[in-house]
């Protein structure tokens, strides 16, 4: 029991000493905190007080500074002030002199109108004196001269409208002579040289052909038992057989050129077998078809390659080809186109264009003389029709539509094939025509130059190709001559239809007679 007594006691103890002990440290941390505490506020107070002096030393440099600048601020704003006073006051007298001057220059403009209407009072006065004097010497004049006012005035014009068409004729005859000297010379060249690198045949045909017989009983022959031989042959070719006393030929007539050939080739034939009866002419006709439409794709073909055209359909192949049994005046017209195409090739070549197309159009100029006796129409319209139809180019079309002057030419194409047309149709030999329509032609030509006024006699000479006009030199003078030339020209293209061209020499002559005594 007392040793429990101990213990406790003990625990008390230690107890009491640790809650002592507890309450010690307290107080000593207490009082080292006070004194840290305070040593803090007094740091911070020095901070405080530090602080305040600086804010109290820049708050005296700013308010110096702002001093400063406000200052300087003023003085600107007081010479800008002064600056802008100054401007104002020399605007102010620049405004004055103007006004000054402004005042100075109304009263000159008031004592010049006043000048003027001074001045235009007398003017007007001047002009009634004038115009009475003008009209007194008019009445003057009149009675003087003879004539009216309005008779003058006419007199004036005409002499006036002589002197014109004398200066007119003048310059028209400069103009013309230097035109036709430059575009001679250029044409000149160019024709000259297609023409010396072309070199063709002219070979004149007709539309009627001779068969040779071997005597004249083979007539008998091909007439046949009451004429069956001759109807048969021509109903089947459509040609018609004259039979006369020619020796030993017949006459083949037809208009249409390929049955023609059809009927000749038969015919020889049937000559040269001596089987002649309606069965075997049949047989030897329908040979002689097939034997033709080869020949003509053969043609066709032929003056395509030989002309490097290319890309052409093959109907305007064969349309070609037929065309080599087709003559105009005695001239075969495939070699007269193939003649034209090259031609305008090379008139192209030689101007620097592409002769692609002019030798195109050349080559097709005339393919509508091809069915021009199975289709109504001229063969230029028929021409344009096949163009169109198998998708020729444009330029085609109007060079074929162009070449005979139905229209104007509008490209270089179609005034190259217009001239290679006329080279090939209108040199000495490529073509024929009878004695009556050469007549016809000069008598016509003839007639269109005599129906001006002032034309004495007219005469054609070569062969067409030139009429001399003799005019009636009381009434038409040198000055109208050129003129009445291109006015002739002008009526011939209208009137006539030729091949090449023809010239109009206007001739006017003047004689001095008198006798010596």
């Amino acid at each position: 029991m007392q040793l429990w007594i101990a213990v406790i006691c003990m625990v008390v103890t230690l107890i009491v000493g640790a809650a002592a002990g507890i309450f010690l440290g307290i107080a000593i941390r207490k009082n080292t905190a006070e004194k840290e505490i305070g040593s803090a506020e007094e740091e911070a107070k020095k901070i405080v007080a530090d602080a305040i002096k600086t804010a109290e030393a820049r708050k005296k440099e700013v308010v110096l500074e702002g001093k400063d600048e406000v200052h300087r601020f003023r003085t600107e704003s007081e010479k800008e002030i002064s600056d802008r006073r100054k401007e104002v006051q020399r605007q102010e007298r620049r405004i004055q002199q103007k006004e000054e001057t402004l005042d100075r220059k109304l009263d000159n403009m008031e004592q010049k109108e006043e000048k003027v209407a001074k001045k235009l009072k007398e003017a007007d006065a001047k002009l009634e004196e004038i115009e009475t004097l003008k009209k007194s010497q008019f009445e003057m004049l009149e009675k003087i001269s003879g004539y009216t006012a309005e008779q003058a005035k006419s007199y004036l014009l005409s002499q006036l409208e002589n002197e014109l068409v004398h200066e007119k004729s003048v310059k028209i005859m400069e103009y013309t002579e230097q035109l036709k000297e430059e575009a001679d010379e250029k044409a000149r060249n160019i024709i000259s040289l297609a023409i010396q690198r072309l070199a063709a045949e002219q070979v004149a045909e007709a539309t009627i052909s001779v068969v040779p017989l071997p005597n004249d009983e083979m007539k008998g022959r091909i007439i046949g038992r009451e004429g069956r031989n001759i109807r048969a042959i021509e109903t089947l070719t459509g040609v018609d057989l004259i039979i006369d006393d020619t020796p030993e030929a017949i006459t083949l007539s037809c208009f249409e050129p390929v049955r023609r050939e059809v009927a000749r080739i038969a015919l020889e034939r049937l000559i040269s077998d001596g089987r002649i009866h309606p069965a075997r002419i049949e047989e030897t006709v329908e040979k002689a078809r097939r034997e033709v439409d080869a020949t003509i794709k053969h043609e066709g073909e032929r003056v395509v390659l030989e002309a490097g055209v290319h890309n052409v359909h093959p109907e305007i192949i064969k349309l070609l080809g037929r065309l080599r049994y087709r003559t105009s005046y005695g001239q075969n017209v495939l070699n007269h186109s193939l003649e034209v195409s090259y031609l305008a090739g090379m008139m192209a070549s030689e101007l620097g264009i592409d002769p692609t197309v002019a030798k195109r159009a050349g080559l097709l100029h005339d393919i509508g003389k091809s069915i021009d006796h199975e289709v109504e129409g001229t063969h230029i319209q028929i021409g344009v029709d096949i163009a169109r139809k198998y998708k020729e180019s444009d330029a085609v079309i109007h060079a074929i539509h162009a070449h005979h002057g139905d229209v104007e030419a509008k490209t270089i194409v179609a005034c190259l094939v217009q001239a290679a047309d006329a080279l090939s149709a209108a040199r000495p030999g490529a073509r024929r025509e009878n004695v009556e329509n050469y007549i016809k032609r000069l008598q016509k030509l003839e007639e269109v130059a005599s129906s001006f006024d002032g034309v004495e006699r007219t005469f054609a000479i070569q062969a067409g190709r030139e009429v001399r006009v003799m005019v009636k030199p009381e009434i038409i003078n040198d000055e109208r001559m050129i003129p009445l030339a291109r006015d002739i020209c002008k009526k011939i293209e209208e009137e006539l239809e030729y091949p090449g061209q023809i010239k109009v020499n206007i001739i006017r002559e003047n004689r001095a007679t008198d006798y010596a005594k």
